[in-house]
Order: structure tokens, then C-alpha cells, then sequence
């Protein structure tokens, strides 16, 4: 039987998305899914790093606009 979490098409928020897709990794990694299950995850994985970028990206495009520099990317640490 597929798991419901699989055939969920929103996601309610950022967090919720990067805690299933860390919950989907532990298990992908472990090995331990059933072959049956193992794509469908998979695919639910890409689905939601998809979305987690897209969401970081958006802010960081925000914060861009807000601080008015646009033009210069974003350096850690300034």
C-alpha cells in the first residue's frame, strides 16, 4: 500500500516541506523501503526540493528589492 504523504500535492508551508523531505531522505537512506515505494518517494522528494528552492529563492529576491541591491548577489558572512 502506497504511503499517503506520497500522493499529497500541497505543501502547507516551508517548513513543513523541508521536514518531510528530511523524513523522506532518512528513509530513502535507509534502505529499508519497500521497492513498490521507493520511486514514488523519490519523485515526492524532488517535488518538494523543488519547492523548498523556489521558496528560498523568492526571499532572497525579497530581501534583494528591500535592501536595494538588486544587482549584487548575496556574499555569507557580510
Amino acid at each position: 500500500m502506497p504511503d499517503a504523504s506520497l500522493s499529497t500535492p500541497a505543501t502547507p508551508s516551508y517548513e513543513a516541506a523541508v521536514q518531510e523531505l528530511e523524513s523522506l531522505i532518512s528513509r530513502l537512506e535507509s534502505g529499508q523501503m519497500p521497492l513498490q515505494e521507493l520511486l514514488g518517494a523519490y519523485q515526492r522528494a524532488n517535488e518538494l526540493l523543488t519547492y523548498c528552492r523556489a521558496q528560498l529563492q523568492a526571499v532572497e529576491d525579497q530581501i534583494r528589492i528591500i535592501d536595494g541591491e538588486r544587482s549584487r548577489p548575496w556574499e555569507p558572512g557580510t
